[in-house]
Parts: C-alpha cells; sequence; structure tokens
C-alpha cells in the first residue's frame, strides 16, 4: 500500500477507534498498535482536528471525540476508508472491469471526466452505444462520478437532461474550454436518494410492494435506499414502500425475484411487471 494511503488509513483507523473507545487507550497505546511512535499519533491527531473533528486525549478516557463529526465528512472518509482497504480485492468490481476493458487509457478517461467536473467545463466525447453504432462528439456538463451495479458511469447534462453514462463506453474526452454552470450539490444528492438501483433522475414515484417471509427475510437486514419504509405483518411478510425516481427499474427488479413479490401500487408499475413477465415467457414457447 502507498505510504500516503498508509498514512489516510491509519488517522481514519485512529478516529474510528476514538469515537468508541472503552479501554480508554491513549496515544502510547495507539503507537503500539500501529507500529509508529507517539509524536506521529499526535500529528494525525492533529491533522484530524484541521479537517474540524473533535478529537483529542484525556487522562481518563484516553482518546476520544466530543461533539457531533459533519455527516457529509464521515461519509467521505467511511468511502475513502472503503475504497483503500477493498483497492485490490474483489470489492472493487468496477474498477476492476473497467481497467480490463480499457487497460491504461481507464486512467486517462476518469482524469479527463474529473478535472471537467472540477472546472465545470463541456466535455466533448465519442460514446459507443453497442458494437455498431457510436457517437462521436457528444457534448456533456459532466457532474459526478459514481459507480453502481457494478459498473462506473458519470452523470453529466446532455440537451439540458440528466443522464447518465457508462465510463467503459466512453472512448475519448476531450475538453472544449467552455463553462457550464454548477449544479448544485444539493440537487445532485436528491437525485442519488431516490435512487432504487441505479438509476439518477428526476422523477418521482410512490411504490408499495409485498413481499413473502422469505424475502422479507431477506430484505430487512438491509437499507436498500433512504426513503425505505417497511412494515411488517403478522405472517411474517412484510409491505415495501419507497420513492423512486424509476418504475421501470424497479419492475426489473420485482420481475427477476420470482414468487413472492407483488407490486401493490402504483397500477402503472404492476402492468409494467406483467408486460416484462410476458415478454419474458416469450422467449421459452
Amino acid at each position: 500500500m502507498l505510504e500516503v494511503q498508509t498514512k489516510v488509513k491509519r488517522q481514519i483507523e485512529i478516529l474510528g477507534l476514538a469515537i468508541d473507545n472503552p479501554q480508554a487507550l491513549k496515544d502510547a497505546d495507539f503507537a503500539v498498535l500501529f507500529g509508529r511512535d507517539i509524536p506521529t499519533i499526535k500529528r494525525d491527531m492533529q491533522e484530524l482536528r484541521g479537517l474540524g473533528i473533535p478529537i483529542h486525549s484525556e487522562k481518563k478516557r484516553g482518546l476520544c471525540v466530543d461533539g457531533r463529526i459533519d455527516q457529509a465528512l464521515i461519509r467521505e472518509l467511511v468511502l475513502q476508508y472503503i475504497g483503500i482497504c477493498n483497492s485490490t480485492s474483489g470489492f472493487d468490481k468496477a474498477t476492476r472491469l473497467l481497467v480490463k476493458k480499457k487497460k491504461q487509457e481507464a486512467l486517462s478517461t476518469v482524469v479527463a471526466l474529473q478535472r471537467c467536473i472540477d472546472s465545470r467545463t463541456i466535455a466533448l466525447v465519442d460514446y459507443m452505444k453497442d458494437e455498431n453504432d457510436t457517437e462521436r462528439g457528444r457534448e456533456l456538463h459532466p457532474l459526478i462520478i459514481f459507480s453502481s451495479e457494478g459498473f462506473w458511469r458519470v452523470l453529466a447534462v446532455n440537451d439540458g437532461r440528466i443522464k447518465q453514462y457508462l465510463i467503459d463506453k466512453i472512448l475519448s474526452v476531450r475538453a472544449t474550454g467552455r463553462r457550464f454552470a454548477r449544479v448544485p450539490q444539493e440537487q445532485i444528492d436528491e437525485m442519488f436518494r431516490f435512487s432504487f438501483r441505479s438509476w439518477v433522475g428526476a422523477e418521482r414515484h410512490h411504490i408499495r410492494i409485498h413481499l413473502s417471509a422469505v424475502w422479507a427475510a431477506r430484505l430487512k437486514p438491509r437499507q436498500m435506499m433512504e426513503t425505505q419504509v417497511i412494515r411488517e405483518n403478522e405472517d411474517g411478510s412484510v409491505e415495501f414502500e419507497a420513492v423512486v425516481n424509476s418504475l421501470q427499474e424497479v419492475a426489473g427488479w420485482a420481475v427477476s425475484r420470482g414468487s413472492g413479490v407483488t407490486v401493490l401500487e402504483p397500477p402503472e408499475l404492476r402492468e409494467m411487471v406483467v408486460q416484462i413477465a410476458k415478454g419474458t415467457l416469450a422467449n421459452y414457447p
């Protein structure tokens, strides 16, 4: 692991252990734990305080955190930590697939997109819709790079509409030098808040799905999305409610689960499920 990654990983672990420190471990204990000297641990704490984290050492409590840490910062640290710890494992499927397909161009493509995001620069991309259809010079206002369903994607504005593109299908990225208006981060967060699995959009649909006891046992421990509400029935089944931004995506998910998953509302979602199921059955005359 690179030295910078090792340092960041250590600092995040120090913070995580200090938040819950029942053994009252002190900086000397942390020095032994991480195989570093005490001044290094103190510098780590100082850098964490520079991020606005109220971490310090007390005689009786050891390393501790007083006060609440901003949730946005916690999310960032969790993502950093998981990314560092799993950068070479099967967890990072999206990155492995991207590098396998694009090789070193995976890095150049991601860097070019991110620089356009950071500078709010309009990008021209060549995008391969399928093997026989490549669109040249599509104009994008890239907003954020994210991973979903095992693939890296870029959320971008194209022709006034927010869409997502698979990065492994982007053949080239060229910055135009022209700027676009920034989309507020709150608006981007709101799009992801209503994403059922991978689709990010502005639509809003209230859904209600009945799941048998078997599926309920699998679903209840999971937080699939922020807006979900799960109501338990006496027979062990549950009703799952949420607000989503794509009925088509939910319909595909419901059909793939098979028996025991029944859409209660809205009616158009029920009809989508029926049509998808009929289309699947038609493949097996």
